[in-house]
């Protein structure tokens, strides 16, 4: 199975961008499906966005559409999170996850994730 690695998180202003990245190891990362989710404190993990296999289907949670992109390079192995006009409430541990069963419409059952990447915005 994959391994996930996040990177790109940091401190920004509101208003600002990053882009998180996940490497994942392994040949076989285009068989899974891939999501991004994050965790701000004393709440649940909540869902972000996903991506079908190839990278052509996504879905986002609705706080995020239209400022967030999530996309896959799968000749890199590797999944991004593009995150424009940033607001103090997506301050939050981001983590990448990955399954290979299921379906893109079902966020609860990703299996293999990755250690995490803070993001702070700050007002």
């Amino acid at each position: 199975q994959v391994q996930l690695v996040e990177s790109g998180g940091g401190l920004v202003q509101a208003g600002g961008s990053l882009r998180l990245s996940c490497a994942a190891s392994g040949r076989t990362f285009s068989l899974y499906y891939m999501g991004w989710f994050r965790q701000a404190p004393g709440k649940d993990r909540e869902f972000v966005a996903t991506t079908g296999r190839g990278g052509f289907v996504t879905t986002y949670t609705d706080s995020v559409k239209g400022r967030f992109t999530i996309s896959r390079d799968n000749a890199k192995t590797t999944l991004y999170l593009q995150m424009n006009n940033l607001k103090p409430e997506d301050t939050a541990v981001y983590y990448c996850a990955a399954k290979n069963t299921g379906s893109i419409y079902t966020t609860n059952d990703y299996d293999i994730w990755g250690q995490g990447t803070q993001v702070t915005v700050s007002s």
